[in-house]
């Protein structure tokens, strides 16, 4: 039957306009002057979910919460960070924007506090403050090889672990809203379109099993997200309720408010007021958006206590991040930061100077430095390593359970998700040094060459990968490599082979193509840990799938290279 294309693109049009499935259009005017006036469009969305397995899917869910246990050791392990991404010629020599992550870390957490007679004159109370991880998990699925060599289905892959920034649980929830109404509404329809792709992914002998439900899931990610920082702003009142006292007086403590870090010129509002509206719908906690730029200029840090306020900034033009009364910060969440971009002030301006006095203060970081360099792809390639993971999961001395170490957490299941990494730095083993000779060898659509970054549009591919490569490495005559110092930012990653299923993606509304597509899961989970180490909150909290075409190498969808989807279990 052929596909009603123009009555599913008109309906998918109408419901992303009536359930707020839109991204803001960029203009070329100042973010002030264009607040007022700002405009609308569908979001990059796939028309129609793809299918997926659901053991795969349960899979994803389960290691969520084990990965956020996993970020909080690391985050505490100075050492470890130290070690992994420092050395003379280590990932810091060469990239600017993680040595200086990595200085104020080391400076902030490992140098002492307020008590300590070495610390540094700059008030720290980073020590005493919790802890708000929204992590994502990011997936592909990848052939899996029985005994003797043949493919026997697909199972999951991590592509990276997102500690920052962690975006779309907003529209993510709405695009799995759409499509369960129109593979509902149109099932007669669809039936061929999705049994197509169904087989791709499960095999020709597939038949649906009575256990697995059918179909695209619930997502929660809307209501998960907003309630780990419910639980985060709440222990930080119970902690610091003590109105302010001078001698017999008592002073009415300003109200408390979640900060949402943002960029400038945010095209992803949406997504981003999609929390903010169901922090205060269902938990009555306002939220104030602003930028590091801004930052500087309204935060404060009270020097005796470490509580960070924002400043009052009533301006005559109404412009966004303005608030009427002094506020106290209980949470910082970071929308931004994850990036040189997003400092450009330069390596010792204003933006640094933001960040370093967010941290330094009590409130409670989403993430905080440790979290933010537990997602790091050099840590994500030494975790990878035998031995390195088990270790965080240590008990009592025992290095010989695989599966079961502490907190229930299954690590043989964690070093299943993990594909082949490789080091290109100073620590570089002989399996490093194979897989380099391999992919300058002719095998160079096997690898992706990744640098320590966030929001796509970095990586390196086919050619440009085989060529960065040689660029960087020496043949010896005993057929032995040296690895130039450059390289030593990057890591090199498997590349996953993920099944080709037919996709129609819309881009502003309109079709932009119909065609193969691959698609990558991503798993949210939200983890909440006191300052003296209780974990408050530690649980899956939603997904998002992104779906691009499958010519295309890069992934984002902010960054114009993605769309979002929803997986269809099967």
């Amino acid at each position: 039957m052929k596909m009603p294309l123009d009555k599913l693109t008109t309906h998918a049009n109408s419901y992303a306009a009536a359930h707020g499935l839109q991204v803001q259009v960029k203009q070329n005017t100042s973010p002030a002057s264009s607040s007022a006036s700002a405009s609308y469009q569908c979001a990059p969305i796939s028309l129609l979910p793809n299918a997926f397995p659901y053991s795969a899917f349960q899979n994803a869910q389960t290691l969520a919460p084990d990965f956020n246990i996993l970020v909080d050791r690391i985050s505490r392990d100075g050492e470890f960070l130290t070690k992994t991404l420092g050395g003379e010629h280590g990932v810091i020599s060469k990239d600017e924007y993680t040595r200086k992550l990595l200085e104020l870390y080391t400076d902030i957490y490992m140098n002492g506090d307020n008590n300590d007679e070495n610390s540094k004159k700059k008030p720290n109370f980073a020590k005493e403050a919790d802890v708000l991880g929204i992590h994502r998990s990011d997936y592909m699925l990848h052939p899996l090889m029985g005994e003797s060599g043949e493919e026997v289905g697909y199972g999951l892959k991590q592509v990276e672990l997102n500690t920052i920034a962690a975006s779309f649980a907003g529209l993510a929830t709405n695009v799995a809203g759409l499509h369960k109404m129109l593979t509902e509404r149109f099932a007669f329809e669809l039936k061929e379109w999705l049994e197509t792709n169904r087989k791709i992914v499960m095999g020709s002998e597939y038949t649906p099993s009575p256990d697995v439900v059918e179909g695209v899931p619930t997502n929660p990610a809307l209501v998960n997200l907003p309630k780990a920082m419910s639980v985060a702003h709440l222990h930080y009142k119970s902690r610091f309720a003590t109105a302010t006292t001078t001698s017999d007086c008592r002073e009415e403590r300003p109200p408390e408010v979640i900060l949402f870090v943002v960029q400038e010129g945010e095209t992803n509002t949406v997504d981003q007021r999609m929390l903010e509206f169901q922090l205060w719908n269902n938990h009555q906690i306002p939220v104030v958006r602003m930028s590091l730029t801004k930052a500087k200029s309204q935060l404060q840090l009270d020097e005796e206590t470490g509580a960070l306020y924002i400043l009052p900034d009533v301006s005559a033009d109404g412009s966004y991040g303005s608030v009427p009364l002094k506020s106290e910060v209980s949470i910082v969440y970071f929308r931004a930061g994850y990036a040189p971009t997003d400092y450009p002030d330069g390596y010792d301006g204003i933006e640094w100077q933001s960040r370093e006095l967010i941290e330094r203060s009590r409130a409670t970081k989403c993430p905080q430095l440790g979290y933010h360099l537990a997602g790091t792809k050099k840590v994500q390639q030494e975790l990878a390593r035998p031995g390195v993971l088990e270790r965080f999961f240590e008990r009592d001395g025992n290095k010989s359970d695989l599966k079961v170490f502490s907190d229930n957490v299954d690590l043989k299941r964690m070093r299943d998700a993990f594909a082949g990494l490789y080091s290109l730095g100073e620590d570089a083993v002989k399996e490093d040094f194979e897989a380099v000779k391999e992919a300058i060898s002719g095998n160079e659509g096997q690898y992706v060459l990744k640098p320590q970054r966030e929001g796509g549009g970095y990586n390196y591919y086919g050619e440009k990968l085989a060529n960065k490569l040689r660029e960087n490495v020496t043949l010896k005559d005993d057929g032995s490599l040296t690895l130039g110092e450059d390289l030593a930012e990057f890591i090199l990653m498997q590349r996953l082979s993920p099944p080709k299923q037919r996709a129609i993606l819309l881009r502003g509304g309109l079709v932009e193509g119909t065609g193969d597509s691959i698609s990558e899961l991503g798993c949210f989970g939200t983890i909440v840990r006191s300052h003296d180490g209780k974990i408050l909150r530690n649980e899956y909290a939603g997904f998002l799938l992104r779906t691009k075409f499958s010519n295309v190498d890069e992934g984002g969808v902010a960054s114009g290279f993605a769309t979002l989807s929803s997986p269809y279990l099967c």
